[in-house]
């Protein structure tokens, strides 16, 4: 079980096959082992890393909330690239894990060859959206306290049995990881010069508008709309959403 260590926080990864490198995220209360379908679709030609968020999966749950946090996530990301000897990558994600992709990008500009934006948002500018959302992720937060794992509803990229460390690390993630502070993604969006592929489900309604937004803000970013797919459109597509992808990355110059 390949590991890195940071600030003593185990993170876990995977890599599988070799080529240009891809990083991809998972979304909140999921874990590396719902990316098991684009893993054997593109690694035939790519290098692909997977990894588990800490909070998440087999990496480790801290018990200071201020481990927790959008900066962390990115440096996690920054480190399991240096460990892989990975100087550029293909950066993408769904849901949380997309927009840590964007958050990624925004700190290590360099480091990203291209971003993958699945059934993710980029936040938000106004104050009161984001409060609101916030709202919602410290409340979720509290019932995976008072309730653990049985609060988690399983399908899609949603298992009870990757989070071995159980659910106090997803309450802080929750609390710590989904909170946004700023504007400053959102914001990021017009200044991005890497190409970009922008996709989400056709039946995720909560996240076409962001989608949108993304695609429209976003120099020169495609966007594609998988059919019969909600949120988790990777495993409710997985060949459709395959086929976008490496289609995506066979063209990047």
């Amino acid at each position: 079980m390949p590991t890195i260590e940071r600030d003593g926080v185990q993170v876990h990864y995977q890599v599988a096959g070799s080529g240009p490198a891809v990083l991809l995220t998972h979304g909140f209360s999921s874990a590396l082992q719902a990316w098991d379908a684009q893993v054997e679709a593109l690694s035939r030609d790519h290098q692909v890393i997977t990894w588990d968020m800490r909070g998440h999966g087999l990496s480790a749950s801290p018990e200071d909330p201020e481990a927790y946090s959008e900066e962390a996530t990115a440096a996690d990301m920054a480190a399991i690239l240096d460990v892989c000897g990975v100087e550029q990558a293909a950066v993408g994600g769904l849901s949380l894990g997309g927009y840590m992709s964007l958050a990624f990008h925004l700190a290590h500009p360099d480091r990203v060859r291209a971003l993958l934006l699945f059934d993710t948002g980029p936040g938000f500018r106004s104050d009161a959206s984001r409060e609101q959302w916030n709202e919602t992720a410290r409340r979720r937060g509290d019932r995976l306290d008072e309730r653990g794992l049985d609060y988690l509803r399983e399908g899609g990229e949603v298992r009870r049995e990757w989070h071995v460390n159980g659910a106090a690390g997803l309450a802080h993630v929750a609390r710590g990881m989904m909170t946004q502070r700023d504007g400053r993604v959102i914001n990021s969006l017009p200044d991005i010069a890497v190409p970009t592929l922008v996709l989400v489900g056709a039946n995720d309604e909560p996240y076409l508008a962001g989608a949108d937004y993304m695609a429209n803000k976003v120099p020169g970013a495609q966007k594609v709309v998988l059919a019969d797919a909600g949120h988790s459109s990777n495993i409710d597509q997985p060949e459709a959403f395959n086929a976008a992808v490496r289609g995506f990355l066979a063209a990047l110059p």
